[in-house]
């Protein structure tokens, strides 16, 4: 995996320089990525937080090690909340932590579909998963820094 992560370090590196350029990459759940520098020309970290506990210490860890990099930006995004019992223990747990929610992604069967497919997701017009999603993409700004309420 070493030369995998060098190429899309470097990729991420080339693209980053480029003035005014947004570059949004969905990487794996773990820390390997950050550990070996491959967002080390981000200038904010999304950490999504499934209400899980485990996917919830990920998240946290990978949150840590984003700012021991100096990320300038670690914001977390709840997902796959399927009701106000996941959204409070996402919440109460960022909270105890100390990460800062960008926003929440309610569970949408559209999606678990999609994946079991190995297909892209075909969300019907209204679909509340997203429409967060749209909501987050219009809360971080165009030159690379969230603006979260």
């Amino acid at each position: 995996m070493c030369s995998a992560h060098a190429a899309v370090r470097h990729l991420l590196g080339g693209l980053l320089a480029e003035e005014r350029v947004v570059t949004v990459v969905d990487m794996e759940a773990g820390l390997e990525h950050l550990s070996r520098g491959t967002g080390r020309h981000v200038d904010a970290l999304l950490v999504v937080m499934e209400p899980y506990y485990k996917a919830l210490e990920t998240a946290r860890r990978c949150a840590e090690l984003g700012r021991e990099l100096g990320i300038p930006q670690v914001l977390a995004v709840a997902n796959k909340l399927r009701g106000e019992e996941d959204r409070a223990a996402v919440r109460q747990y960022a909270a105890a932590h100390g990460l800062r929610l960008a926003g929440e992604v309610p569970f949408d069967p559209a999606l678990q579909q999609a994946d079991q497919r190995g297909t892209a997701p075909e969300l019907a017009p209204g679909s509340a998963a997203a429409e967060a999603v749209g909501s987050l993409a219009s809360a971080l700004n165009v030159a690379g820094s969230a603006v979260v309420p």
